[in-house]
C-alpha cells in the first residue's frame, strides 16, 4: 500500500520561489545605489581637481601681481653697477622724494662679511646713522649704492673690496680685501 503524502514545509509545490520581477527589482536597487556611489566619488574627485586648479591659477596671479609692482616701480630686483657694486632691491619705499648726492639721510643698517659674520648695526643700537650722502664721508659703495632711494625702502648692498676698506681692511673684525653686505633701509630724508 502506498503511502498517502501529506502536504508540508518539504512539500515542492509549496516553496514560493521569487518571481522575475522580484529578481529584477532587487537587481534595479543594487544598481542604482552602484551608480549614486560612482556619481558621488566622481563629483568629489572633479571638485578636488577644481580646488587644485583654483590654487594653482591664485598662485600664478600672485607671481603676475608681484611682478607688475616690481615693473610699476620701475625697479629691479638685482641692480649690478660695472663698479662691481650689487643692488637687491628688497622692499620698495613710498613717495616721490629719492636720495641724490648732497642730501643728508638717515639710515639704518646692519654690514656683515660673506659668511654672515655681523661686524656692525645701528638697529642693534637702536639709532639709524646719518650722513650727506656722495661726499665720502662713508665707503664708496654707500656713496653709490645708497643713490635714487625712497624713505621705507630697504636694500642689501653687497660691496666689492675696492668700494669698501680696500687692501687695509678695518679694525680686528673686517680682514684686507673684505667684500661687505649691508642690509640697509632708508628712514629719512633730512
Amino acid at each position: 500500500m502506498a503511502q498517502k503524502f501529506k502536504p508540508g514545509i518539504d512539500d515542492p509545490q509549496l516553496v514560493v520561489k521569487p518571481s522575475f520581477w522580484q529578481e529584477s527589482w532587487i537587481m534595479a536597487v543594487a544598481i542604482i545605489l552602484l551608480i549614486l556611489a560612482g556619481g558621488w566619488w566622481l563629483y568629489s574627485y572633479l571638485q578636488a581637481q577644481n580646488m587644485a586648479a583654483d590654487y594653482l591659477a591664485a598662485a600664478e596671479q600672485i607671481q603676475i601681481n608681484k611682478q607688475k609692482d616690481i615693473n610699476n616701480n620701475n625697479m629691479e630686483t638685482t641692480q649690478p653697477i660695472s663698479s662691481g657694486l650689487q643692488i637687491d632691491v628688497l622692499q620698495a619705499g613710498t613717495g616721490t622724494a629719492v636720495t641724490k648726492a648732497g642730501d643728508t639721510i638717515s639710515v639704518h643698517y646692519t654690514g656683515t662679511l660673506l659668511d654672515g659674520t655681523k661686524f656692525d648695526s645701528s638697529v642693534d643700537r637702536g639709532q639709524p646713522f646719518s650722513f650727506t650722502l656722495g661726499v665720502g664721508q662713508v665707503i664708496q659703495g654707500w656713496d653709490q649704492g645708497l643713490l635714487n632711494m625712497k624713505v621705507g625702502e630697504k636694500r642689501k648692498l653687497t660691496i666689492p673690496a675696492d668700494l669698501g676698506y680696500g687692501s687695509r681692511g678695518a679694525g680686528a673684525i673686517i680682514p684686507p680685501n673684505a667684500t661687505l653686505v649691508f642690509a640697509t633701509e632708508l628712514m629719512a630724508i633730512n
